[in-house]
């Protein structure tokens, strides 16, 4: 598990409950996008295979694939993506019911080759096909859909069975009002909702240490620790919206988190309707804070970081060959450096860069601050620093999944201006970390690279890196990738 930081309020209680929530979960969207993939493919190979299927031993294949036969099967792949939809073959309560799931896609694989020789019968379109090919088709479509659905149901189970497959939540707010929120969600047979603890400022005579049987777990500076030692997807703000400065102050502390923030709206009986409301079965919410690049732009992100980083590492070989061969030859020491670094979510990782001081004077604590002139730095140093040769070991980091190739840059963990680490100088520093750090950044781009020496320049570079957070898109990243050679060449405070 990787090194976290700020455990110091954390009970022992607490602390044992977060160790049992650090598994990964698994994201429903995409476990419901991929089960459609499947479906579709499996359709697809269905209708090739039965085009090759002996019926009898002295038959050759059933057809030839033409191209009418190509339609009936892109028709089919469509027609069935819409039937399975609308049995609801795609949520998970249904998925965690082996017997419900198939009748559901057997009921729906059924009726969309009913509607096929309907539409054969009324209307003469698909009169050529052949009625032996797609009897075999519907066969062996039949089979590899419950064999597949047979395996989802396994592996749902057994994900549900570990928690995998669930929302984790935290309830901020205690006493009556937290009672009752907590008896709405259970009372919803498919409420997906784990509640893991409650968290609440107020001393026990105003909110007990036990609610509907959930123990309080701390205060709210606990609970952004307990948060970020533990894997927690929601924030649940139980306090009545009227209650305006109290919430506004709960969520200047809880925003930097990278989990979704939600007001619960039930004690005020307000039934919302706009984008800014969700409902967890017949509860109301109001949706504060979104969690950042999930689900499958998470999947999008990772495949676009593999993919370039890759290209990256065989284009630029030769350039990290001769860096490595120069700092062996200008100085003694080892040719890779290693310091301590925020990623995602404050977890502290070893970020690879090329050595650019002297070994004797390195500093992986990043307790000094490199300046224009700086003895400490070796004559090979300054030239990679500043065209950004020493960075380019972190496309390594990148494939290893402790960066991503476009982010707010890893700062040090001791990083500080004037005697004060960034954290006490802006407000709110640690919401950049609500995602992986990058090898680039939309702050670079924006001119904010190399020494911070006033409070005015790591202001700006959390302003570009919470700017980046609230608008990234893969094009954004590529827009990012493109132009940082470009800014490259400004090299005026890379030194």
């Amino acid at each position: 598990m990787p090194e976290l930081t700020g455990q110091g309020n954390l009970s022992g209680e607490a602390l044992e409950i977060a160790y049992t929530l650090d598994d990964n979960g698994v994201s429903v969207p995409v476990l419901t996008g991929s089960i459609r993939l499947i479906d579709m493919g499996l359709i697809a190979f269905a209708g090739l295979g039965a085009a090759f299927a002996n019926l009898s031993p002295d038959a050759g294949p059933v057809v030839s694939l033409g191209i009418p036969h190509l339609i009936a099967i892109m028709v089919t792949m469509v027609f069935s993506l819409a039937f399975f939809q609308a049995a609801d073959a795609y949520q998970v309560s249904v998925m965690r019911s082996g017997l419900a799931q198939i009748g559901r896609v057997v009921a729906g694989w059924t009726l969309v080759f009913a509607m096929l020789f309907l539409i054969r019968t009324m209307t003469g379109v698909g009169t050529g096909l052949n009625q032996q090919w797609l009897g075999a088709w519907f066969v062996l479509g039949m089979t590899a859909l419950i064999c597949s659905r047979l395996v989802v149901y396994r592996l749902v189970r057994h994900w549900m069975d570990t928690g995998r497959l669930e929302r984790r939540a935290i309830i901020v707010g205690g006493g009556t009002a937290a009672a009752e929120l907590i008896h709405e969600l259970e009372s919803n047979s498919d409420n997906d909702i784990r509640i893991c603890g409650i968290f609440d400022d107020r001393a026990n005579d105003r909110s007990p240490p036990v609610v509907a049987g959930y123990p309080k777990l701390g205060d709210v500076s606990a609970l952004v620790e307990f948060a970020r030692l533990a894997r927690i997807d929601m924030l649940i703000v139980c306090i009545p919206l009227r209650a305006e400065q109290r919430v506004l102050q709960l969520l200047r502390r809880l925003w930097v988190l990278p989990v979704d923030i939600r007001l619960s709206a039930h004690t005020d009986k307000v039934r919302f309707r706009n984008r800014g409301a969700s409902f967890i079965g017949t509860v109301p919410f109001v949706d504060v804070v979104e969690k950042p690049i999930t689900d499958w732009d998470m999947v999008a992100k990772r495949v676009f970081d593999i993919v370039f980083a890759s290209l990256a590492i065989v284009a630029l070989f030769p350039v990290m060959i001769g860096a490595a061969i120069a700092i062996r030859m200008d100085s003694k020491g080892p040719v890779l450096f290693r310091q301590k670094r925020y990623g995602f979510n404050n977890e502290i990782i070893d970020v690879l860069k090329f050595r650019s001081m002297y070994h004797e004077m390195s500093d992986p604590d990043a307790r000094k601050v490199v300046t224009k002139g700086d003895s400490r730095v070796t004559k090979v140093g300054r030239f990679i620093r500043k065209t950004s040769i020493d960075e380019l070991p972190q496309l390594f980091n990148v494939l290893r999944g402790e960066l991503s190739l476009v982010g707010p840059r890893p700062h040090a963990v001791n990083a500080h201006t004037d005697n004060h680490t960034w954290d006490e100088v802006v407000d709110g520093y640690f919401a950049r970390h609500k995602v992986k750090p990058g090898v680039t950044g939309w702050a670079q781009i924006n001119g904010w690279r190399g020494e911070v020496d006033t409070p005015e320049k790591i202001q700006k570079r959390v302003e570009c890196d919470v700017y980046y957070i609230e608008n990234w898109s893969i094009l954004f990243d590529l827009k990012i990738l493109v132009m940082t050679p470009l800014s490259l060449l400004n090299t005026e405070n890379a030194y």
